[in-house]
């Protein structure tokens, strides 16, 4: 089988857009796939946290991978900082990386925009992703749109240690979902879905309350037209509801807008509400019954064991080639 590899930061609740972007799309390949399913927190401390919500949201996010569908059985599921290797590695990297790709990365100049401030392991943290899907001679990473622009460099990055050094690192392929890539927010439709955002009306979460989902949905920005009709460009909200219709509904959006020819918006928010809410209530159920167990735990014990097992021997070949330490037979 091929192998997987996929992260996401715990900061904040997880939104529609990561669901759709990410996480459902692990489920479904879990079946097809040799898969590692890490929640990253060291990539979380590039910008200030407090450390009690961090340690929290991280069992969160593993128990929502769970929650989600995520068989134990059949992934490895861990945290990132319970696996040294990956800040070991992600140090090698970082000294065959230029400053001057790191600057360019997209993410870093959006968050460091206007700050007096920055932290220096914000312009570093891509060599330290690259370490995370290195370490398990990944095949493929499936990722948002956001995030191509770093796989792009772990390629680079894993392309040049090869050249440099051995050729152990293995250059992995980029999965872009095919539909939901990007499901821009609520209220203002031509921005992405974040989590971040101000507005909490713009962004639903997969633990938000059954009633403020069906708010959130009722209150999305349409238009004036009245007429339940795909195009993205004349008619962004209405196309961006018709997305996530479609998604959670496994109908085509041409099906959909054949289901409300001549009906209102308010009667296909409702619909879209129905469907979305069929979803996500026993994720929930699932979610709030692991936080409370000691299933969670073990199961992340079992994924950091054999995580560990797994980058070691990875460490190990990158040290030799290198020439660090003393030879590792």
């Amino acid at each position: 089988m091929k192998r997987i590899f996929s992260g996401i930061q715990p900061t904040g609740s997880v939104t529609l857009g990561n669901y759709i972007g990410a996480l459902k799309q692990f489920v479904e390949l879990q079946n097809e796939y040799d898969c590692y399913f890490c929640i990253v927190d060291e990539h979380a401390i590039t910008v200030p946290q407090d450390r009690l919500e961090l340690r929290e949201n991280t069992r969160k996010l593993a128990a929502l991978y769970l929650a989600i569908g995520l068989d134990p059985e059949k992934n490895t599921i861990f945290i990132q900082s319970e696996v040294p290797a990956h800040t070991q590695a992600g140090w090698l990297l970082q000294c065959i990386s230029y400053i001057g790709e790191l600057e360019r990365m997209t993410q870093f100049k959006d968050k460091s925009h206007g700050k007096e401030g920055v932290s220096s392991g914000l312009l570093t943290y891509p060599p330290l992703m690259a370490a995370d899907i290195l370490l398990y001679n990944t095949d493929i990473v499936p990722v948002g749109d956001d995030q191509k622009q770093h796989i792009e460099l772990t390629r680079d990055l894993a392309e040049r240690f090869n050249k440099k050094y051995s050729d152990i690192l293995k250059i992995p392929e980029i999965s872009l979902p095919k539909v939901g890539a990007r499901i821009m927010s609520l209220q203002e439709p031509l921005k992405k879905m974040s989590k971040s955002d101000p507005n909490k009306k713009a962004t639903i979460t997969l633990l938000d309350d059954p009633k403020q989902i069906e708010k959130k949905i009722k209150s999305a920005v349409t238009d004036s037209e009245g007429i339940v009709k795909y195009d993205k460009e004349n008619k962004p909200g209405v196309s961006n509801l018709l997305s996530i219709y479609s998604i959670f509904s496994h109908k085509t959006i041409g099906e959909i807008e054949s289901m409300y020819e001549g009906k209102g918006y308010g009667d296909f928010k409702s619909g879209l509400a129905e469907v979305v809410l069929n979803e996500i209530k026993p994720i929930q159920e699932r979610f709030y019954e692991l936080l409370e167990s000691s299933e969670l735990d073990d199961i992340l014990d079992r994924g950091a064991e054999k995580a560990n097992i797994e980058a070691n021997r990875m460490m190990k070949k990158m040290l030799n080639g290198m020439g660090l330490g003393r030879k590792r037979r």
